[in-house]
Protein backbone atom coordinates (compact mmCIF):
# COMPACT_ATOMS: atom_id res chain seq x y z
CA UNK A 1 0.00 0.00 0.00
CA UNK A 2 2.58 2.06 1.23
CA UNK A 3 4.43 1.54 -2.27
CA UNK A 4 1.55 2.00 -4.20
CA UNK A 5 1.50 5.15 -2.43
CA UNK A 6 4.81 6.27 -3.24
CA UNK A 7 3.69 6.02 -7.19
CA UNK A 8 1.39 7.59 -7.18
CA UNK A 9 2.88 10.67 -5.65
CA UNK A 10 6.09 10.14 -8.19
CA UNK A 11 3.42 10.08 -10.83
CA UNK A 12 1.82 13.31 -9.55
CA UNK A 13 5.07 15.12 -9.64
CA UNK A 14 6.26 13.81 -13.08
CA UNK A 15 2.98 14.97 -14.50
CA UNK A 16 3.54 18.56 -12.75
CA UNK A 17 7.14 18.45 -14.02
CA UNK A 18 6.16 17.83 -17.34
CA UNK A 19 3.84 20.27 -17.20
CA UNK A 20 5.89 23.60 -16.09
CA UNK A 21 7.96 23.36 -19.30
CA UNK A 22 4.61 24.09 -21.37
CA UNK A 23 3.20 27.21 -19.11
CA UNK A 24 6.30 29.67 -20.64
CA UNK A 25 5.15 28.82 -24.12
CA UNK A 26 2.18 31.05 -23.25
CA UNK A 27 4.13 33.72 -21.63
CA UNK A 28 6.25 33.93 -24.36
CA UNK A 29 3.64 34.44 -26.92
CA UNK A 30 1.95 36.97 -24.88
CA UNK A 31 5.64 38.41 -25.21
CA UNK A 32 6.25 38.56 -29.13
CA UNK A 33 2.55 39.55 -29.88
CA UNK A 34 3.19 42.51 -28.18
CA UNK A 35 6.56 42.87 -30.07
CA UNK A 36 4.76 42.21 -33.29
CA UNK A 37 2.46 44.64 -32.38
CA UNK A 38 4.73 47.23 -30.91
CA UNK A 39 6.47 46.93 -34.30
CA UNK A 40 3.72 47.17 -36.56
CA UNK A 41 1.85 49.77 -34.47
CA UNK A 42 4.26 52.53 -35.58
CA UNK A 43 3.84 52.10 -39.40
CA UNK A 44 0.08 51.45 -38.66
CA UNK A 45 0.16 54.69 -36.85
CA UNK A 46 2.28 56.42 -39.45
CA UNK A 47 -0.22 55.14 -42.28
CA UNK A 48 -3.47 56.90 -40.62
CA UNK A 49 -1.21 60.32 -40.39
CA UNK A 50 0.39 60.24 -43.43
CA UNK A 51 -2.99 59.67 -45.33
CA UNK A 52 -4.91 61.53 -43.11
CA UNK A 53 -3.22 65.39 -44.39
CA UNK A 54 -4.31 63.94 -48.14
CA UNK A 55 -7.61 63.25 -47.50
CA UNK A 56 -8.23 66.47 -45.31
CA UNK A 57 -6.43 68.74 -48.48
CA UNK A 58 -8.35 66.77 -51.16
CA UNK A 59 -11.43 66.48 -49.67
CA UNK A 60 -12.25 70.41 -50.05
CA UNK A 61 -10.37 70.46 -52.98
CA UNK A 62 -13.46 69.34 -55.06
CA UNK A 63 -16.29 71.02 -52.96
CA UNK A 64 -14.52 74.62 -53.71
CA UNK A 65 -14.40 74.46 -57.30
CA UNK A 66 -17.96 74.02 -58.08
CA UNK A 67 -18.40 76.71 -55.54
CA UNK A 68 -15.74 78.94 -57.02
CA UNK A 69 -17.62 78.15 -60.54
CA UNK A 70 -21.62 78.48 -59.24
CA UNK A 71 -21.20 82.46 -58.90
CA UNK A 72 -19.80 83.34 -62.47
CA UNK A 73 -23.53 82.85 -63.63
CA UNK A 74 -25.23 84.53 -61.05
CA UNK A 75 -23.03 87.72 -61.06
CA UNK A 76 -23.72 87.30 -65.36
CA UNK A 77 -27.54 87.35 -64.69
CA UNK A 78 -27.20 89.73 -62.05
CA UNK A 79 -29.07 93.38 -63.46
CA UNK A 80 -26.44 96.33 -63.82
CA UNK A 81 -26.58 98.64 -61.07
CA UNK A 82 -24.47 101.78 -60.06
CA UNK A 83 -24.17 103.65 -56.86
CA UNK A 84 -20.71 104.97 -57.05
CA UNK A 85 -19.75 104.39 -54.12
CA UNK A 86 -16.43 102.03 -54.97
CA UNK A 87 -15.34 104.89 -57.74
CA UNK A 88 -12.93 107.40 -56.72
CA UNK A 89 -14.44 110.55 -55.88
CA UNK A 90 -13.20 113.28 -58.81
CA UNK A 91 -13.80 110.84 -61.40
CA UNK A 92 -15.82 108.95 -63.72
CA UNK A 93 -17.37 105.67 -62.79
CA UNK A 94 -15.58 103.07 -63.61
CA UNK A 95 -16.45 102.28 -67.80
CA UNK A 96 -18.27 105.41 -68.16
CA UNK A 97 -17.94 107.86 -71.32
CA UNK A 98 -18.72 111.72 -70.58
CA UNK A 99 -20.31 112.75 -73.91
CA UNK A 100 -20.88 116.50 -72.73
CA UNK A 101 -21.04 118.25 -69.55
CA UNK A 102 -18.57 118.07 -66.34
CA UNK A 103 -19.53 114.79 -64.46
CA UNK A 104 -17.60 112.95 -61.56
CA UNK A 105 -18.55 111.16 -58.05
CA UNK A 106 -18.34 113.05 -55.36
CA UNK A 107 -19.30 112.78 -51.43
CA UNK A 108 -22.90 113.87 -51.01
CA UNK A 109 -24.07 113.36 -47.38
CA UNK A 110 -27.53 112.81 -47.92
CA UNK A 111 -27.11 110.21 -51.01
CA UNK A 112 -29.51 107.22 -51.06
CA UNK A 113 -26.43 104.66 -50.73
CA UNK A 114 -23.89 106.36 -48.54
CA UNK A 115 -21.39 108.41 -49.46
CA UNK A 116 -20.94 108.59 -53.17
CA UNK A 117 -23.55 110.17 -55.66
CA UNK A 118 -22.29 111.10 -59.71
CA UNK A 119 -23.16 114.91 -60.05
CA UNK A 120 -23.48 116.61 -63.36
CA UNK A 121 -21.96 120.40 -62.37
CA UNK A 122 -21.23 121.54 -65.81
CA UNK A 123 -22.93 123.94 -68.26
CA UNK A 124 -23.87 122.33 -72.13
CA UNK A 125 -26.31 122.46 -74.42
CA UNK A 126 -27.15 118.38 -73.57
CA UNK A 127 -24.80 117.54 -70.98
CA UNK A 128 -24.96 113.33 -71.17
CA UNK A 129 -22.91 110.13 -70.09
CA UNK A 130 -23.02 106.44 -70.76
CA UNK A 131 -22.95 104.31 -67.80
CA UNK A 132 -23.21 101.02 -70.15
CA UNK A 133 -22.58 100.64 -73.79
CA UNK A 134 -23.46 97.18 -74.17
CA UNK A 135 -26.97 96.66 -76.22
CA UNK A 136 -29.81 96.55 -74.33
CA UNK A 137 -33.45 96.05 -76.27
CA UNK A 138 -36.18 95.51 -73.78
CA UNK A 139 -35.07 97.06 -70.27
CA UNK A 140 -36.22 98.46 -67.29
CA UNK A 141 -33.97 101.24 -66.05
CA UNK A 142 -34.25 103.75 -62.87
CA UNK A 143 -32.23 106.13 -60.93
CA UNK A 144 -32.46 108.41 -57.68
CA UNK A 145 -32.07 112.10 -58.68
CA UNK A 146 -31.83 115.37 -57.16
CA UNK A 147 -32.30 118.33 -59.02
CA UNK A 148 -30.39 121.09 -56.88
CA UNK A 149 -29.91 124.28 -58.87
CA UNK A 150 -29.88 125.81 -62.56
CA UNK A 151 -31.22 129.27 -63.32
CA UNK A 152 -32.49 127.84 -67.15
CA UNK A 153 -33.01 124.38 -66.20
CA UNK A 154 -33.17 121.71 -63.14
CA UNK A 155 -33.69 118.80 -65.40
CA UNK A 156 -32.82 115.15 -64.89
CA UNK A 157 -32.61 112.21 -67.37
CA UNK A 158 -32.09 108.69 -68.61
CA UNK A 159 -31.18 108.12 -71.65
CA UNK A 160 -31.58 104.81 -73.30
CA UNK A 161 -31.53 102.71 -76.66
CA UNK A 162 -28.16 104.81 -77.17
CA UNK A 163 -26.23 104.78 -80.65
CA UNK A 164 -23.62 107.01 -80.13
CA UNK A 165 -23.31 110.32 -78.38
CA UNK A 166 -25.55 112.01 -80.93
CA UNK A 167 -28.44 109.15 -81.14
CA UNK A 168 -30.68 107.98 -78.34
CA UNK A 169 -33.92 108.43 -76.62
CA UNK A 170 -34.08 110.51 -73.05
CA UNK A 171 -36.85 110.36 -70.38
CA UNK A 172 -36.52 113.72 -68.60
CA UNK A 173 -37.72 115.44 -65.02
CA UNK A 174 -37.40 118.88 -64.81
CA UNK A 175 -38.13 120.67 -61.53
CA UNK A 176 -38.12 124.65 -63.00
CA UNK A 177 -41.17 123.32 -65.51
CA UNK A 178 -42.28 120.68 -63.25
CA UNK A 179 -42.91 118.18 -66.03
CA UNK A 180 -42.27 114.67 -66.99
CA UNK A 181 -41.04 113.92 -71.25
CA UNK A 182 -39.92 111.39 -73.77
CA UNK A 183 -37.37 113.19 -76.40
CA UNK A 184 -35.49 111.61 -79.16
CA UNK A 185 -31.99 112.84 -79.71
CA UNK A 186 -31.37 112.06 -83.17
CA UNK A 187 -27.91 113.25 -85.07
CA UNK A 188 -27.25 115.49 -82.51
CA UNK A 189 -30.58 117.36 -82.24
CA UNK A 190 -33.61 116.87 -80.38
CA UNK A 191 -37.30 116.57 -80.57
CA UNK A 192 -40.18 115.79 -78.09
CA UNK A 193 -42.09 112.58 -78.32
CA UNK A 194 -44.72 112.70 -75.46
CA UNK A 195 -44.90 113.79 -71.73
CA UNK A 196 -47.22 115.19 -69.13
CA UNK A 197 -46.98 117.89 -65.97
CA UNK A 198 -45.86 116.61 -63.10
CA UNK A 199 -44.51 117.68 -60.04
CA UNK A 200 -40.78 117.67 -59.80
CA UNK A 201 -39.57 118.97 -56.30
CA UNK A 202 -36.51 120.27 -56.28
CA UNK A 203 -33.37 119.84 -53.79
CA UNK A 204 -34.68 116.26 -52.75
CA UNK A 205 -33.95 112.69 -54.11
CA UNK A 206 -36.80 111.31 -56.05
CA UNK A 207 -37.39 108.18 -58.36
CA UNK A 208 -37.46 108.29 -62.25
CA UNK A 209 -37.73 104.91 -64.11
CA UNK A 210 -38.30 103.93 -67.29
CA UNK A 211 -40.01 100.77 -69.14
CA UNK A 212 -39.51 99.83 -72.56
CA UNK A 213 -41.07 96.88 -74.35
CA UNK A 214 -40.61 96.81 -78.38
CA UNK A 215 -41.41 100.18 -79.44
CA UNK A 216 -43.51 101.33 -75.95
CA UNK A 217 -42.00 103.38 -73.53
CA UNK A 218 -43.35 104.33 -70.14
CA UNK A 219 -41.95 106.81 -67.47
CA UNK A 220 -42.87 106.61 -63.89
CA UNK A 221 -41.76 109.42 -61.16
CA UNK A 222 -41.69 108.24 -57.68
CA UNK A 223 -43.41 104.75 -58.35
CA UNK A 224 -46.26 106.66 -60.79
CA UNK A 225 -46.80 105.81 -64.38
CA UNK A 226 -46.48 110.11 -65.42
CA UNK A 227 -45.82 109.68 -69.39
CA UNK A 228 -45.77 107.32 -72.40
CA UNK A 229 -44.62 107.34 -75.94
CA UNK A 230 -43.27 104.98 -78.93
CA UNK A 231 -40.84 105.30 -81.67
CA UNK A 232 -39.47 102.63 -83.75
CA UNK A 233 -36.07 104.50 -84.81
CA UNK A 234 -33.53 102.87 -82.36
CA UNK A 235 -34.42 99.11 -81.85
CA UNK A 236 -31.42 98.57 -79.18
CA UNK A 237 -28.85 100.47 -77.23
CA UNK A 238 -26.38 101.06 -74.80
CA UNK A 239 -28.55 103.58 -70.95
CA UNK A 240 -26.83 106.54 -69.59
CA UNK A 241 -27.71 109.56 -68.02
CA UNK A 242 -28.89 113.01 -69.39
CA UNK A 243 -28.62 116.80 -67.96
CA UNK A 244 -29.81 119.93 -69.78
CA UNK A 245 -27.87 124.02 -69.79
CA UNK A 246 -26.70 125.03 -66.66
CA UNK A 247 -28.58 121.75 -64.43
CA UNK A 248 -26.69 120.80 -61.58
CA UNK A 249 -27.89 117.94 -60.84
CA UNK A 250 -27.03 114.40 -58.99
CA UNK A 251 -27.58 110.37 -59.66
CA UNK A 252 -27.43 107.77 -57.48
CA UNK A 253 -28.39 104.11 -57.55
CA UNK A 254 -28.51 103.48 -61.19
CA UNK A 255 -30.45 100.11 -61.79
CA UNK A 256 -30.84 98.25 -65.27
CA UNK A 257 -32.84 95.13 -65.86
CA UNK A 258 -33.25 93.60 -69.51
CA UNK A 259 -36.87 92.52 -70.04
Amino acid sequence: MFVLRLISSAALLAVAACAQPTQPTTPTQATTKPAAATATSPAAAASPVAASPVAVVASPSPASKPAAAAPSPSAAAAPGRWTFDGDPVGGLPSGSQSFSGQWAVRAEPDAPSQPNALCQTGTAEFPALALDTKPYTDLTLSTRFKPISGKEDQAAGLIFRVQDKDNYYILRANALEDNVNFYIYRGGRRSSLKGSDSRVAPGSWQELRVEVQGNQFRGFLNGQQVADSSDDSYKTGGIGLWTKADSVTCFDDVEVTAR
